[in-house]
């Protein structure tokens, strides 16, 4: 016979933690995908077709917070590099964990482009020189974790086609979501070399990813097709496989949309 007064347990998301520093020390680049859905979220609200009371401020509170997010999963895996440095770097030799490192630039890809849809209007035409600033960082670090994960699971990983997923995309479809940014990033810049340098930029970040991309979803429906569907564990990142031909449509549609005017401002019109 149970107790019906018995108290029951509160929402204690951290309980099972033996130290509130184990927060730091858990943490891993997967929470960064967080940031992709949240921004990407509210830059669907505030481009809605349709116009909705309130709709816009909740997008931009959104975006706000999505900030506040994305700053703070950086401080807790920066500490987490300073505080725990051998444990920190296993993550390169991890057949999983290791493919999030993707998230990070395409969260952060969010933010720029909110800086365009809600921080100019807002704080006015400098917004342009901030997105623009993070961009640069945003496109080194795709480059960067586009060639480190591949590399690393050439050489130090264990990976088989039966266990293979479509978390295999992440690190490859920064780039491409970098291109795609920096499609919307041109036309807000003034200086015309700099708009140029933003298209050429794109553009090889667009050949970097989307053959890439394709050549694993080639790979992927082979898996499926050979070893069925993943495990339950793994069911939602099926949804992976839109990213590249989502993105690498958007990153076409934008630079091609771009490149006529930008082309003839620099002296190549006839190649625009």
């Amino acid at each position: 016979m149970t107790c019906p007064n018995k108290a029951q347990p509160g929402f204690r998301p951290f309980s099972q933690l033996q130290h509130p520093r184990e927060v730091i020390r858990q943490f891993t680049p997967n929470w960064f995908a967080a940031t992709m859905g949240t921004g990407v979220l509210a830059l669907a609200l505030a481009q809605l077709p349709v116009h909705i009371p309130g709709m816009h401020v909740f997008a931009e509170g959104l975006w706000l917070f999505n900030i506040g997010l994305f700053i703070l999963f950086s401080v807790l895996y920066g500490a987490r590099w300073v505080l725990y440095f051998d444990e920190a770097r296993r993550i390169f030799g991890h057949s999983t964990v290791s493919m999030f490192f993707g998230t990070i630039p395409m969260g952060l890809a969010t933010i720029i482009n909110g800086f365009l849809v809600f921080g100019v209007p807002r704080w006015g035409s400098d917004m342009v020189q901030v997105a623009e600033f993070l961009w640069w960082i945003d496109v080194a670090m795709a480059l960067g974790f586009g060639v480190i994960i591949p590399y690393l699971m050439f050489t130090r990983q264990d990976h088989s086609i039966d266990q293979m997923t479509a978390v295999w995309l992440l690190p490859v479809v920064a780039a491409e979501v970098a291109a795609a940014s920096g499609g919307l990033l041109a036309p807000h810049l003034s200086d015309t070399l700099a708009q140029f340098h933003v298209l050429i930029t794109s553009y090889v970040l667009w050949a970097f990813s989307v053959p890439v991309a394709f050549s694993i979803l080639t790979i992927l429906i082979l898996r499926m097709a050979l070893h069925k569907l993943p495990h339950e564990s793994m069911a939602a990142s099926s949804w992976l496989a839109l990213g590249p031909i989502g993105t690498g449509a958007l990153g076409l549609l934008l630079l091609g949309s771009d490149a006529p005017a930008i082309f003839a401002a620099n002296g190549l019109g006839r190649v625009g």
